[in-house]
């Protein structure tokens, strides 16, 4: 495994990133300067009832693994997905190095490393073959 993968744990409040290889690790958490993340709607209106993510949030998230060669991206909801496409729209290099999407709930720390090893050492074992 080499020490360029990074994991981006990420909701609509904070995004948690951590590069890692076989032995080791490093994290940073990032938070969004947004305090209002749920709307209130009609019934039977069109929406998720959610404000889109500040788009300097997503932008230092994706600054954050520029320098990364894959990535996985992580999370319980809709964030993940806008952060994507914030990468395709904006950043298309990084969007480039997005190797995985995965739904994860709201895990420690150390789960999404454990999650994230799993992860890339498979991701690895197909480059490899």
């Amino acid at each position: 495994m080499s020490l360029n993968h990074a994991v981006i744990w990420i909701d609509h409040q904070e995004a948690h990133v951590m590069f890692l290889s076989a032995d080791a690790s490093e994290a940073e958490i990032i938070r969004s300067k947004s305090t209002h993340t749920h709307l209130h709607h009609k019934a039977n209106e069109v929406g998720s009832g959610r404000a889109a993510l500040d788009s300097k949030y997503l932008h230092s998230v994706l600054q954050a693994v520029n320098e990364s060669k894959e990535i996985l991206i992580l999370g319980p909801g809709s964030a993940k997905l806008e952060l994507i496409k914030h990468a395709h729209h904006h950043d298309a290099k990084i969007a480039e190095k997005i190797v995985g999407v995965e739904t994860v709930d709201h895990p420690t720390d150390k789960e999404i490393l454990a999650y994230a090893r799993k992860f890339f050492y498979k991701v690895d074992q197909m480059l490899q073959e």
